[in-house]
């Protein structure tokens, strides 16, 4: 037996993107990350997206994403992004409007541009961020209300951390360059007990009021070249802390991603997700 793939990436960020007929009732979603994710013995991704149908009136299709160290992740804007081009490569959707379930809810996804088979643009509306210390979520004494420049030390350097949950926890550092070894940091910060659930970290560097720069250690991934989730949380805190305004450029190493942060807080993010080859992984 085989399970047909096909693997999709947004701005660097790549998924393989399974329908879950495809995958065997006794293989284990987080055992088939782990393993097809491998860059050397496998084909090589930042997590997989299994995509199911649905009936109901709520969404047209659950997506579940697992990182490549097999843990679960609540969203991926880029996951999500590649799981919906999936669908209109395969034909299996034609309507410009999709909802996505995600672990973290319902998502709204509206189809801008098709470039050409495979390639595609995205509007998505992933949701309102959330604040509060309890929903990051992040450990404190209890008074703590907002993840506001919170101070935690790696190796003996002290850190100040803002955070956020979009989906996914996202803690971001303020720098003014990426001249250190951010990607030691990220893994350490990233496992920190302050972090019940572990977080993404990301380094921001404001370049003005419209535009930022990021570094992303990705939770249960590593360093990825761009991320729906952290390019969110980072434009969402850019703005909380009156950097940037409540329109955002991100620019990480795979491309730019456009986030606006609506005034009923909804959060916008457009991007692309193009394929790059379709397989069949043996079971």
């Amino acid at each position: 037996m085989s399970i047909k793939f096909c693997k999709f990436h947004g701005f660097g960020n790549d998924y393989i993107v399974i329908e879950k007929g495809q995958i065997p009732a006794d293989q284990e979603l987080s055992d088939l990350a782990r393993e097809i994710c491998q860059r050397h013995t496998g084909a090589g991704s930042d997590g997989i997206a299994v995509l199911e149908k649905l009936e109901g009136a709520d969404a047209d299709y659950f997506c579940e994403i697992v990182n490549p160290d097999g843990s679960f992740a609540g969203f991926s804007g880029n996951g999500t992004r590649c799981a919906v081009s999936y669908l209109y490569y395969k034909k299996l959707w034609t309507n410009p409007n999709l909802r996505l379930l995600s672990r973290s809810g319902v998502k709204n996804f509206r189809l801008i541009e098709k470039i050409a088979d495979g390639h595609y643009w995205f509007e998505a509306k992933i949701g309102k961020p959330k604040f509060a210390s309890d929903e990051v979520p992040f450990k404190s004494d209890g008074r703590l209300t907002l993840v506001t420049d919170q101070a935690l030390s790696v190796d003996d350097e002290t850190f100040f951390i803002c955070g956020v949950n979009v989906g996914n926890p996202v803690s971001c550092i303020f720098v003014d360059s990426f001249d250190f070894d951010w990607r030691d940091i990220g893994k350490k910060l990233e496992v920190h007990p302050a972090f019940p659930e572990k977080s993404n970290i990301v380094f921001v560097k404001v370049i003005d009021r419209e535009n930022i720069e990021l570094k992303i250690w990705e939770r249960g991934a590593g360093e990825t070249y761009s991320s729906g989730t952290c390019t969110s949380g980072a434009a969402v805190l850019s703005a909380v802390t009156g950097k940037t305004g409540r329109k955002v450029f991100v620019q990480t190493d795979g491309g730019t991603t456009e986030v606006l942060w609506r005034d009923d807080d909804e959060i916008l993010l457009t991007g692309r997700a193009d394929l790059v080859f379709c397989g069949e992984w043996p079971v």
